[in-house]
């Protein structure tokens, strides 16, 4: 017969003092996932020295889905919501739309765009290999095709001009700030996940100015930012030659730029 395992009140004082601020939660989260006493001390254990708690439990909850995310990979964020939430606007009404994924990580907003738009086209990519083989599970279901590489480099050539949403959540934390994040994200996720350049924007920019080439005539790109990067964003879109407008939810702090081509309305 299998050990029992404690109850959440004895992981909860454990949980607390290593700084977790919704530690009845995680308990119980993290005893859901547990086979067995050993395997919830290896668990809690893990959490307790830093690591996210997302990646301890092998997923996060994102736009009501559960996507699988692996040490050393970008966790979904839940202010990222809202760049699905634009993507799934715009697309209403286009069928089989092409969609990329770039900046992909995990494949969570492919996922979530995929999942709520039947019919979906979706591409992504990463130059992590991590990321691409956790976003190749996670898209598997959806018939998302995954490539590695560097940016618009990992796409295939015949995407060029055929693209009616490219959904991309770059880093866009400045460097200089990294060390001011939660030690989860600065010491568990892959720095160039997060690092953004000098001023944060600077993968933006490579993004903006590359995306005309292969929206399709009325496609859009939605940019995640902050709102301290929002201006610099909106200012590499509109270099980029793309109208540039900005969608902001204080509730989530999240705020995504939409860049249109011209003469799209």
């Amino acid at each position: 017969m299998p050990l029992p395992l404690p109850p959440a009140t004895a992981l909860v004082p454990r949980l607390r003092a290593a700084g977790c601020v919704f530690a009845e939660e995680e308990a119980g989260l993290l005893l859901g996932s547990a086979t067995g006493p050993q395997h919830l001390e290896s668990l809690l254990s893990r959490r307790i020295a830093g690591e996210p708690l997302e990646t301890v439990l092998g997923w996060a909850g994102f736009a009501g889905l559960r996507v699988a995310v692996a040490p050393g990979v970008f966790v979904p964020r839940r202010r990222t919501e809202l760049l699905v939430e634009e993507a799934v606007r715009l697309l209403r009404g286009t069928p089989r739309a092409v969609v990329v994924d770039l900046c992909c990580g995990s494949g969570a907003v492919g996922l979530a765009v995929a999942t709520a738009l039947a019919g979906v086209q979706l591409h992504a990519a990463d130059l992590d290999p991590a990321a691409v083989g956790c976003a190749r599970r996670n898209l598997a279901a959806v018939g998302g095709r995954v490539h590695r590489g560097d940016l618009y480099a990992a796409l295939p050539a015949g995407l060029l001009g055929r693209v009616d949403l490219l959904a991309v959540n770059a880093p866009y934390v400045p460097t200089a700030a990294i060390a001011d994040m939660p030690p989860e994200a600065r010491d568990h996720e892959p720095r160039a996940a997060l690092d953004g350049g000098p001023d944060g924007v600077a993968v933006h920019r490579q993004v903006a100015a590359g995306a005309r080439r292969w929206l399709a005539p009325g496609g859009r790109l939605l940019l995640e930012t902050s709102e301290d990067q929002t201006p610099l964003t909106l200012a590499a879109v509109e270099a980029g030659g793309l109208a540039a407008a900005a969608v902001r939810d204080e509730d989530r702090d999240a705020t995504v730029v939409v860049g249109t081509p011209p003469g799209v309305a």
